[in-house]
């Protein structure tokens, strides 16, 4: 007998957004950078601390802060709570778990919070100090650490040389999402990396792990990111408009998955062959109400580089290997058809594993992200390559 299903669509919204400044060894520590953040959410909802009662942590320590101090330093009194291990996969969990929270009663309104100091951390971040990463024998990333691969972009770098070996690409397509990307950034006071790029300065970068290079990796930085989840009802009763949740789907693993690439590349025991969307990929659609042509932009945890072609092939929005062809031309940039990570992600803004890019989301359906706004946008993904997806709707 299968559960019974209750719909979850649009029960819940953003009300505030806070996010901290960004940049890299900041003096600041974690608990003062998610102090600045929710501060400023706080502000931007039109709600008091008081109002909090609960939390919904990603990255507790030692990169972060863990539920406990953040309600101790916070002065909050919370009655309901969500802490992932350390690991960015679990951007879509927190807001899922706050969602299905506040839905069902259990809060009133959930803050979820990142903040990172990735540059304070840095020695922990694979390799013989990544203690975290041991939960899976040193490969959270994909590494392979009994044959010597222990950088985390090790992962991402084997499935693209896969892909590169299987679909006939090259890494010019990488070079285009680094530059799409960067562009972004420069339009975003925010974002750390504001130099420009070219194609010519991402060929010629230093390599990493072969295929990928410096500008194929994320930026190592800190910064605090601060969402603040109610129920929808409630939501208008606010400061801001309402971002809704309006549909998702979880974590998707198997033998068939490997986080660093779509299903059917053949990493690790993944079987090859080209897999194309099926139903249970497109749960988060079908929870919204709507076709995946009905998404105005598309944000993801870009990581590396190749995860933004992976992605696409992901949920469809190009067949198995077309996505190294599909993102040229400007068809990612902002004007473009699928415009992706419109404040420069985590490889130009900022690394708060996702969760800036989580922020841009509710700019663009609020008509607040200037320069940057994607025109009449309404519906908008967040979604990674390992198969979790949030839909976020202006109505």
């Amino acid at each position: 007998m299968s559960a019974p299903k209750f719909d979850l669509s649009k029960q819940a919204a953003i009300a505030g957004i806070g996010t901290s400044h960004f940049g890299r060894n900041l003096p600041e520590s974690q608990l003062k950078l998610a102090a600045i953040a929710f501060k400023e959410a706080l502000d931007d909802a039109g709600l008091e601390r008081e109002d909090v009662d609960g939390l919904a942590i990603n990255l507790g320590w030692p990169l972060g802060v863990d539920y406990d101090r953040i309600a101790e330093a916070f002065g909050l009194d919370v009655r309901y709570v969500n802490q992932t291990w350390t690991h960015g996969r679990f951007v879509t969990m927190c807001i899922q778990q706050a969602s299905i929270a506040v839905a069902a009663g259990l809060a009133d309104v959930v803050a979820c919070i990142a903040a990172p100091s990735f540059t304070r951390e840095r020695e922990i971040l694979g390799g013989p100090g990544d203690f975290e990463g041991m939960r899976e024998e040193g490969g959270t990333h994909g590494e392979y650490p009994p044959y010597g691969l222990t950088a985390p972009a090790a992962g991402a770098a084997m499935a693209y040389q896969r892909y590169m070996s299987t679909y006939g690409a090259d890494t010019s397509a990488l070079g285009e999402v680094a530059v799409t990307i960067r562009n972004h950034a420069r339009m975003n006071p925010a974002a750390v990396m504001q130099r420009p790029m070219t194609i010519e300065d991402h060929q010629s970068a230093r390599p990493i792990v072969k295929p990928l290079s410096l500008l194929d990796c994320c930026i190592v930085s800190d910064g605090a990111v601060v969402i603040l989840i109610t129920s929808a009802e409630r939501a208008l009763d606010l400061r801001k408009p309402p971002v809704y949740v309006a549909g998702m789907q979880g974590i998707r693993s198997s033998r068939d998955e490997f986080i660093f690439a779509p299903p059917g590349l053949g990493i690790n025991q993944q079987q090859p062959g080209k897999v194309t969307p099926r139903a249970r990929d497109r749960d988060a659609y079908q929870m919204a109400g709507i076709e995946r042509d009905a998404i105005d932009g598309l944000y993801t945890y870009d990581a590396f580089t190749p995860l933004v072609l992976f992605v696409l092939e992901r949920f469809g929005f190009c067949g198995p290997g077309e996505a190294h062809q599909w993102v040229r031309d400007g068809r990612i940039a902002l004007g473009g058809e699928l415009p992706i990570n419109t404040s420069g992600g985590l490889l130009s803004e900022a690394h708060v594993s996702g969760w800036n890019s989580v922020a841009e989301i509710t700019r663009q359906l609020r008509g607040e992200a200037g320069t940057r706004q994607i025109a009449d946008a309404e519906h908008l993904q967040w979604g990674t390559c390992w198969g979790d997806s949030v839909v976020f709707s202006a109505s």
